[in-house]
């Protein structure tokens, strides 16, 4: 049960006996996951016994969704397992089966709680005896069931509005006077200005699913209403969320996040930006080392309400990046195969321009200290990878935007 600042004891932990405690439980979980699930059986058959460090986690292979999607086609097609074989729980013990584009079946446990939104919704500010709007949608996607089931272990009751119908969820708004809102920033605001004038009851919000400008932000308070925002998928449900000090998003107790280098698995230093990698210790969905392909980055220092959990920048883009150039694909792994070969470039970027049929690719790299003929050779490994020719200029550490970004195709396309 939430306290009145703290959701629980476990936002406040020491920071060391946190990660001593995560640690811990990461041993157990990928040792259940090789035992539990087929996928990850064969996954980390090659993982040592016992994986309870950061060290020990970043040798493990990054599962990305491509890959997850890729099992569960092959494993349908087969009559075999739905969920590609990284489910421990089947029919029964999971309640509800979800949809993703692509497309991905995620299995909803039977827990209080599953996807672990009501950390997020306290922090939001939602209590227990209020009335929240969902306004996520109930069908396909888990996002209805996210919010809902986190509302519920807050002590909420829940009007479930779902998508659309704008009129009849205003009219249930005018007439219920929910104290809380949960659904994307854009639906409440075109609810908010098809109010015509009239005031809405709701005054706090958790918002998802979309960007969360400050300027959104900012247009919600002049109209009496507090939004926060929290990061989460249908894979892994939540990973981080805003707090009353919006400065950037607190991590999940329930997840182990890395920042990664796109196109591998290799942790960046803490502050630049990357790939978001999550591990869950949900039992029932056990992902381990799940590429989400977004960009983020840790921020330094802790939470100014006093929650000591490590805090991400919030979605920065994609880092699935690529470019068709003269007809080939270049991706972010090649480019980070290429820094694997020259361990002095600290961070590289492709930078493609030029007009149709006449592509020209750059790659800029950072090296404190170039050796005579770094640049032919990594000229000639730029062609060996890629298949294409491209220039290389060398410029100092520092030069480069710490944006997480390994492509940059500034070509215009009319």
């Amino acid at each position: 049960m939430a306290t009145s600042k703290f959701y629980d004891a476990l936002e406040t932990r020491e920071p060391a006996a946190r990660e001593a405690a995560l640690m811990q439980a990461l041993a157990g979980q990928v040792r259940h996951a090789r035992a539990c699930t087929d996928a990850f059986a064969e996954l980390l058959a090659a993982a040592p016994d016992r994986v309870d460090s950061r060290a020990a986690l970043a040798a493990l292979p990054v599962t990305r969704k491509h890959e997850l999607l890729a099992r569960q086609q092959h494993a349908r097609l087969a009559g075999g397992n739905p969920f590609g074989g990284f489910s421990a729980i089947g029919w029964g013990p999971a309640r509800r089966v979800f949809q993703s584009p692509g497309t991905l079946y995620e299995p909803e446990g039977s827990r209080a709680d599953y996807w672990r939104m009501a950390r997020a919704m306290h922090a939001a500010g939602f209590q227990a005896g209020e009335l929240l709007h969902n306004s996520f949608s109930y069908h396909l996607t888990p996002a209805g069931s996210m919010m809902e089931t986190g509302a519920h272990a807050l002590g909420c009751t829940v009007f479930p509005g779902g998508v659309g119908n704008t009129e009849l969820q205003l009219q249930a708004i005018h007439e219920l006077r929910p104290q809380g809102y949960v659904g994307t920033p854009s639906f409440l605001k075109i609810m908010l200005d098809k109010s015509e004038g009239q005031a809405l009851s709701i005054r706090k919000a958790m918002v998802s699913g979309e960007a969360f400008p400050a300027s959104l932000r900012d247009w919600l308070i002049e109209r009496g209403v507090q939004g926060y925002q929290c990061y989460a998928t249908a894979d892994i449900g939540l990973i981080a969320y805003e707090t009353s000090a919006r400065e950037g998003l607190v991590i999940d107790e329930g997840v182990i996040v890395e920042i990664v280098r796109p196109g591998t698995g290799d942790p960046v230093p803490e502050g630049e930006v990357g790939e978001l990698v999550v591990t869950t210790l949900n039992p029932d969905y056990p992902l381990i080392r799940f590429g989400t392909g977004d960009l983020s980055a840790i921020l330094p220092g802790a939470c100014p309400t006093g929650r000591t959990n490590q805090r991400i920048k919030g979605w920065m883009g994609r880092a699935d990046q690529s470019a068709k150039v003269k007809g080939m694909f270049v991706h972010a792994s090649q480019i980070a195969e290429l820094l694997r070969r020259f361990p002095e470039a600290k961070r590289g970027r492709l930078v493609v321009e030029g007009e149709m049929a006449s592509d020209r690719m750059t790659l800029k790299l950072e090296v404190a200290e170039a050796a005579e003929g770094l640049a032919t050779r990594v000229t000639e490994a730029l062609r060996d990878i890629t298949k294409l020719r491209g220039d290389v200029q060398l410029m100092a550490p520092g030069s480069l935007p710490n944006d997480g970004r390994v492509i940059e195709d500034l070509r215009k396309f009319d």
